[in-house]
């Protein structure tokens, strides 16, 4: 019993080492599996992040007393984000019980509940960072792949085992990845990924993406190591003109991302014809707005949105139509607001806030003279997701609420660890 408590302090004492042990050994491998499924499986198959789901269970299971040690590597961070986990069940809760709601709706909050577990478990078994660059990689490689099979064969939009909204938002995250958790002098193998995850959201027809996808590219222009800079700007630009030269020159890209569609939607609103995907928006933004005026406190209810679109004239006239039960905002803040008032608002920027602030603390403790690693990626999610937000309501659906637990819990486990190794490095 002794030998076996030595092992674990030994190991959690000791961040640049591979657990030691047979169990945790065989544990550690397992969760670097786990680490490569996740990006790589999440849209190539239609259960997703079951087989990571599983990996995680059973090494978490092999080893559950060396994930309780691993909380000493860093408190605060886990800290921190534990007590964001419980505000977010918490308001679920009260909201569901307020409205005598089924607790079906507190699902994807839920989901929050792992954000600590996956963080303790990388500070335990600490797998390789590289995986999930080759997950990510793989994922975007074979999402490709696929959307284009499913377009070939005669869909108008890339969707595979999801709809094409998520479906895009979920490869900008993946692109994230392949940036910031990059290896060193696998420029070649980024290129590849990206050029796959942009062939992708341009399958998808999604444009919602689209700001996420142009501050990456800021931001991966502006921290790459050019000596002026002059040189970051003029690559940025070539490559915005790039993309821009051929999204507007080419007939069937300008179709594939609807530019069109986009131009007769407004066309449509300056008339008052609110149905079409840019009016729709619109429209939703303006019910959510009113709803939460109404109701500022409490809102209508999490995951009740299409109790505020009873508020529309076609949805009183029709209450069967289908724009009328879509049961989200197609906006976080919009749908945080309406569904759970002012305490909905504010706890959507922590939802945000408080994993941004982590990273970002992380990020300055990592020993990176660049802004890249786990913790640089974890910012970059965090922004993504939230541009993305303008035109998706994210946790509405359960992949997009999924993967952001999951990422967030990674990239911290990852973070902390990387931490830990470049404080020993210095020490030494």
């Amino acid at each position: 019993m002794a030998a076996s408590q030595h092992n674990l302090e030994s190991t959690i004492g000791d961040p640049l080492g591979v657990p030691a042990g047979r169990r945790p050994r065989a544990a550690h491998w397992l969760a670097q599996i786990g680490l490569f499924c996740m990006p790589a499986l999440v849209l190539t198959i239609p259960i997703n992040l079951l087989p990571y789901a599983l990996l995680l269970l059973v090494s978490t299971a092999m080893v559950p007393g060396l994930l309780w040690q691993a909380r000493r590597m860093d408190k605060q961070p886990i800290k921190v984000l534990s007590w964001l986990m419980l505000a977010v069940l918490v308001m679920a809760i009260v909201s569901v019980a307020l409205f005598e709601q089924g607790l079906r709706d507190v699902d994807n909050r839920s989901r929050f509940l792992v954000i600590p577990w996956i963080a303790l478990w990388v500070c335990a078994l600490r797998p390789d960072m590289r995986w999930l660059w080759r997950g990510a990689l793989a994922g975007l490689v074979g999402t490709f792949v696929l959307s284009a099979l499913q377009v070939f064969q005669g869909a108008a939009r890339a969707e595979l085992f999801t709809n094409a909204i998520v479906l895009a938002d979920i490869v900008m995250m993946l692109m994230v990845l392949l940036v910031f958790c990059r290896p060193s002098r696998r420029w070649s193998l980024v290129i590849v990924g990206m050029a796959a995850g942009c062939g992708t959201i341009i399958l998808t027809g999604s444009r919602g993406v689209f700001a996420a996808l142009l501050a990456l590219l800021v931001v991966l222009a502006l921290s790459l190591r050019w000596r002026t800079g002059a040189a970051r700007l003029s690559v940025l630009a070539g490559m915005l003109a790039i993309g821009a030269t051929l999204l507007l020159s080419v007939p069937e890209l300008r179709h594939q991302v609807r530019l069109s569609e986009l131009h007769s939607d407004v066309q449509r609103m300056e008339q008052g014809d609110s149905d079409s995907s840019a009016g729709a928006r619109v429209e939703r933004l303006q019910v959510a707005w009113e709803t939460f005026l109404d109701h500022p406190l409490t809102g209508v209810g999490i995951g009740h949105f299409d109790r505020a679109m009873k508020r529309v004239p076609a949805c009183r006239e029709n209450p069967q139509e289908i724009r009328c039960h879509l049961r989200h905002a197609h906006n976080d803040l919009a749908e945080w607001s309406a569904t759970q008032g002012l305490p909905g608002m504010l706890l959507l920027l922590a939802v945000y806030g408080v994993p941004l602030w982590v990273f970002l603390r992380l990020h300055r403790r990592s020993g990176h003279a660049t802004f890249r690693g786990p913790a640089a990626a974890g910012v970059m999610v965090v922004v993504s997701y939230i541009l993305c937000g303008l035109t998706q309501s994210m946790f509405a659906h359960q992949m997009t609420a999924s993967f952001y637990v999951t990422i967030v819990g990674l990239l911290t486990g990852l973070s902390i660890v990387e931490g830990a190794r470049h404080r020993a490095k210095n020490a030494r």
